[in-house]
């Protein structure tokens, strides 16, 4: 730690200068009173007695006031420096108490902001470790109650036992699940999964992706359409296969929460010269205005009985996001509720695209 004292002499030269014409007066008087000394050399015998005594007592004040404030204030410096506070406890200390003043007054700021940070973060903490218990307890209990009914004796007959042991598989499959979805949003967000970026055509995958989740749509009779049936291939540059997650994660969401005989509506837009908006919408119940903030937040759930009824391991749209993100890219979300949600990102066109639109 750096020790620069910054003299402040405001305080010792008033204060000696008081002093002394103090005692100047009293050294006057009584030397009048008691020598009969000329008035020209009682005035020089004032004047030298007064600048002694102003010299004096100026040192003396200096010296003893900043040494006692520096005291003190050297011991506010090393309470601080045990909070570590690397942006403080560098700076040289100083015994101007505004500067001092202005300074603790920032560093308080500051720790009060680290402070409510961290509380938000160890509200996060709690709701993340609570998610991720309940959602692993859910399958592991289904698991090991179809296990424990076999084992009790369920397992001599055949039908049972072939129809408890799908049960428990497929518990199991929603555990495996879960942990690559937790594993990939890992990855995401520590920026340790590598993207293979290639040119392909959006509206060709967009259309694979309706093919696969067809039979789910059909389960709540939803129809999945662009919203305009002539539309042309449109080649972007990304992650094929993550901008495929991308795609049936909006999409499974449209379908897990629409109406019944609903839409979903995919639309692909020339939002500029490089930039394609990929737009998914649906008038399914619609998200209440409070949730939207953290709809993207790992294992938040709007409807949390009825979208875990539904399945899914609660981290779609975090991975959703974080893949975008992975991309340099921006998601949005605008949704009424009882009307609709309308799910939107961008990426990149594809070279091809570029040339064309310029030619």
């Amino acid at each position: 730690m750096k020790i620069s004292l910054k003299k402040t002499f405001r305080f010792a030269a008033i204060s000696a200068f008081y002093i002394s014409i103090f005692g100047g007066f009293v050294v006057l008087v009584m030397v009048k009173k008691m020598i009969n000394l000329p008035f020209q050399n009682l005035l020089i015998f004032v004047l030298v007695f007064f600048g002694f005594i102003y010299l004096y007592t100026f040192l003396v004040l200096q010296y003893r006031v900043e040494k006692f404030i520096y005291r003190r204030v050297k011991k506010i410096y090393e309470d601080i420096s045990l909070l570590e506070s690397s942006t403080f406890i560098e700076k040289p200390i100083t015994t101007d108490i505004e500067e001092l003043t202005r300074e603790v007054k920032k560093f308080a700021t500051s720790k009060k902001l680290e402070i409510e940070m961290l509380k938000v973060r160890e509200q996060y903490r709690r709701e993340f470790l609570g998610n991720v218990s309940h959602e692993l307890k859910t399958p592991l209990f289904t698991v090991q109650g179809y296990l424990s009914t076999l084992l009790d004796g369920a397992m001599d007959d055949k039908t049972i036992r072939k129809k408890y042991l799908k049960r428990a598989e497929k518990g199991v499959e929603r555990l495996i699940y879960i942990v690559e979805d937790l594993d990939m949003i890992t990855k995401l967000e520590v920026g340790d999964l590598n993207l293979d970026f290639s040119e392909f055509d959006i509206v060709d995958l967009i259309q694979n992706v309706f093919d696969l989740l067809e039979m789910k749509a059909d389960k709540k009779k939803i129809s999945l359409a662009f919203d305009n049936y002539h539309i042309q291939p449109i080649f972007v540059y990304g992650d094929k296969d993550k901008i495929q997650q991308v795609l049936e994660n909006l999409i499974v969401n449209s379908i897990k929460y629409g109406r019944e005989s609903g839409l979903t509506e995919v639309s692909v837009i020339n939002l500029t010269k490089k930039k394609v908006l990929i737009r998914i919408s649906d008038n399914g119940e619609g998200i209440e205005s409070q949730n939207i903030p953290r709809l993207f937040e790992r294992f938040f759930r709007v409807d949390k009985s009825g979208a875990r009824s539904e399945g899914g391991s609660g981290l779609g749209l975090a991975i959703v996001k974080h893949i975008i993100e992975a991309h340099k890219e921006k998601i949005y979300v605008e949704s009424e509720f009882g009307i609709g949600s309308e799910f939107s990102f961008t990426l990149k066109k594809a070279q091809a695209n570029n040339l064309k639109n310029i030619l």
